[in-house]
């Protein structure tokens, strides 16, 4: 027995999901503290509560944000050249700037992925 399904495009669910919005409307919010996931839309009742973000958001940053720091790094010792502790600290504060503003949204683009290919009951 086989289902038609319709088609959800993919790109305009991540960029909604970038901007913590709802997949569906993108008026909702997606998420209603840093990282906790909202029950359902409160524009058009999409349910989140079965979304299964898990630890894919967590990896997902500190793979973009370290490829960051890792070309920071370089353009920073290649052209100033200054004291190791000078760059330690000023990258680890950039890392954890990064990872603190990245980490929710990247939440909100995997939800928009995962409504997108129906994943995870977001395809009844």
């Amino acid at each position: 027995m086989t289902e038609t399904m319709e088609h959800r495009a993919m790109k305009p669910a991540l960029l909604r999901g970038l901007k913590m919005r709802c997949p569906n409307c993108g008026e909702g919010n997606v998420l209603h503290s840093y990282l906790k996931i909202e029950d359902s839309c409160s524009v058009c009742g999409e349910e989140f509560h079965h979304a299964r973000a898990d630890d894919g958001p967590a990896y997902v940053t500190i793979l973009v944000v370290g490829h960051i720091m890792g070309l920071a790094l370089t353009f920073m010792w290649e052209l100033y050249r200054p004291s190791p502790l000078f760059m330690a600290l000023s990258l680890s504060v950039i890392a954890i700037i990064c990872s603190l503003l990245m980490l929710p949204r990247i939440k909100g683009m995997i939800i928009g992925y995962q409504w997108a290919h129906r994943m995870h009951g977001f395809g009844r």
